[in-house]
């Protein structure tokens, strides 16, 4: 156990605007934030690059890159070499081809690990149900159950410990989202989001995680520092 937090919360920290402001918020309800990032194989280093500058922004107690190769695996264009889908309609209901199988109970799990060894039992996680792009496990549903599921699976669960999965983002829309960080004092130029950004990191502008989050940004009256006015 950490004997130095007094409310320890373990965030999964992506590099991404979600989970930097989902981290941000519960950091301001004075949580202390140790930060899980995970390298599943993903394409591209340039978001694990983020995730240790906005750590270093919100100035978490530690912060974890824990190796879980889910591309031995396959079966999304995230962790291959298969097409990211550009120019999609983000209203279908299709499952894209990013969806990493089993992503997010993956990380969870391992978060909660974590979160028993510090004497946590609180696990923080940036999903959004609105702006999403077909995902199951960023549903209201999947965070109830996985709640249920670390109140059986763990030892502080048997012992009549009750686990708390925050997910403050997952009825917010994007525009709202932003504005939250923003009013948090955020600096959203030190995140990534893009899902097939170029050899320097510059975003496609194209794929559902860039088109996103630009309405976002327009829907916020904000300027995304990425890619300015």
């Amino acid at each position: 156990m950490h004997s130095k937090s007094t409310r320890p919360a373990v965030i999964l920290l992506s590099g991404g605007l979600d989970s930097y402001t989902a981290a941000a918020m519960v950091r301001a309800q004075g949580f202390d934030l140790f930060a899980l990032t995970v390298r599943y194989g993903q394409r591209h280093s340039v978001e694990l690059e983020a995730a240790r500058r906005v750590a270093r922004a919100l100035d978490v107690a530690r912060h974890v890159e824990l190796d879980v190769d889910l591309s031995a695996f396959g079966g999304s264009s995230l962790t291959s070499n298969d097409p990211v889908p550009k120019d999609r309609v983000i209203e279908s209901t299709e499952i894209p081809s990013t969806y990493v199988p089993a992503r997010n109970t993956v990380f969870l799990s391992l978060a909660l690990g974590w979160a028993e060894v510090l004497g946590a039992r609180d696990l923080v996680v940036g999903v959004n149900v609105l702006d999403y792009s077909g995902y199951p496990d960023c549903r209201p549903a999947f965070i109830a159950a996985f709640e249920d599921l670390a109140s059986v699976a763990t030892a502080a669960g048997v012992g009549g410990a009750r686990f708390q999965i925050h997910a403050p983002l997952i009825q917010m829309s994007k525009a709202q989202i932003i504005r939250t960080g923003l009013s948090l004092g955020l600096d959203y130029g030190l995140t990534h989001s893009c899902y097939d950004p170029s050899p320097t990191g510059a975003p496609c502008r194209r794929c559902d995680s860039c088109v996103l989050r630009a309405a976002g940004f327009a829907d916020a009256g904000a300027i995304d520092p990425l890619i300015g006015s």
